[in-house]
């Protein structure tokens, strides 16, 4: 069945409390993804790497248990990446990563969507790959591109925006939240720096911004949504679950499978409340822990 093809890091998330206590999860941007997708009743395909060991055996358990299928052997690397997040007293998280990227043989795919996003897409040498990829996919799939910088991993500067943007121009949906956008181009407008992702070829770019909500830019429009109140236990995969919102209301308005474009006010208000909803179920408990079907209906 064609679906949605998620490429990217899978990796734990080592949090550690205000309290000082730590405990584990399985996590990265990519997973992240896929986990959400599929427990949306979307059928996923996931090409990601990880070790054969202990982590990666929790990592495998995790996306099994919310059905998403694996694309080819996922142990290319030595070990499983981590990232250690510190959660701050209103649920932000910092973080800081132990991580290798890279991906071994991919066969023939033939998705509806391919989502890319993170660190795996900008990250050497499997950030080759991917956009490699995306070129291959991008004839008969709509793409999908969340930047989610990563600084911490991938450094900033020149070159590390020069890896964004060439995604991006492949992309035809690109999400950012104002954090991505004030580390890629620091001192612009978000307004700005929002139409100068769209000025490399997408046909939407969406604009998450906190508590102050998200807007769809493209096609002439600017539409904008509110974000939806609720108690914060941490924002681990707030972003990712918002990703997954936006590809999920896209296939329910038939969408996908091709460029993003004829899309009209009331379909784009549709797609952001849908994501906002969907992310503020994820930041109300902890970890990434994306929500059902059911919880959203």
């Amino acid at each position: 069945m064609a679906g949605v093809l998620v490429v990217g890091e899978s990796l734990i998330d080592i949090v550690q409390r205000p309290d000082g206590s730590t405990v584990e999860h399985a996590g990265g941007s990519a997973a992240n993804v896929a986990v959400a997708l599929a427990r949306l009743g979307r059928p996923v395909q996931f090409l990601t790497a990880y070790g054969d060991d202990e982590r990666g055996a929790v990592l495998a358990r995790h996306l099994n248990q919310s059905a998403v299928g694996l694309v080819g052997d996922p142990h290319t690397l030595e070990r499983t990446a981590t990232a250690r997040a510190s959660i701050a007293a209103d649920g932000s998280a910092a973080y800081a990563f132990d991580i290798e990227w890279r991906l071994g043989e991919v066969p023939e795919l033939y998705p509806v969507v391919v989502h890319a996003c993170s660190i795996g897409a900008v990250l050497e040498p499997g950030a080759g790959e991917v956009r490699r990829l995306l070129e291959d996919l991008r004839p008969r799939a709509t793409v999908s591109y969340d930047v989610n910088a990563r600084p911490a991993v991938t450094g900033g500067g020149p070159d590390v925006v020069r890896a964004i943007e060439d995604v991006a121009a492949l992309a035809d949906l690109v999400k950012a939240s104002d954090e991505d956008l004030a580390v890629l181009y620091p001192g612009e407008p978000v307004e700005q720096t929002g139409d100068r992702l769209l000025g490399l070829g997408p046909s939407a770019v969406v604009v998450t911004r906190g508590r102050q909500g998200a807007v769809w830019i493209g096609d002439g429009q600017r539409v904008d949504v509110p974000a939806v109140e609720t108690d914060v236990a941490d924002t681990i995969a707030a972003g990712d679950t918002f990703a997954a919102g936006i590809l999920d209301a896209l296939w329910d308005v038939d969408a996908l499978g091709g460029r993003l474009t004829g899309l009209g006010r009331d379909d784009i208000e549709y797609v952001l409340r849908h994501a906002a909803t969907a992310a503020a179920i994820t930041v109300s408990r902890p970890g990434a822990d994306p929500p059902y079907r059911h919880e959203l209906l």
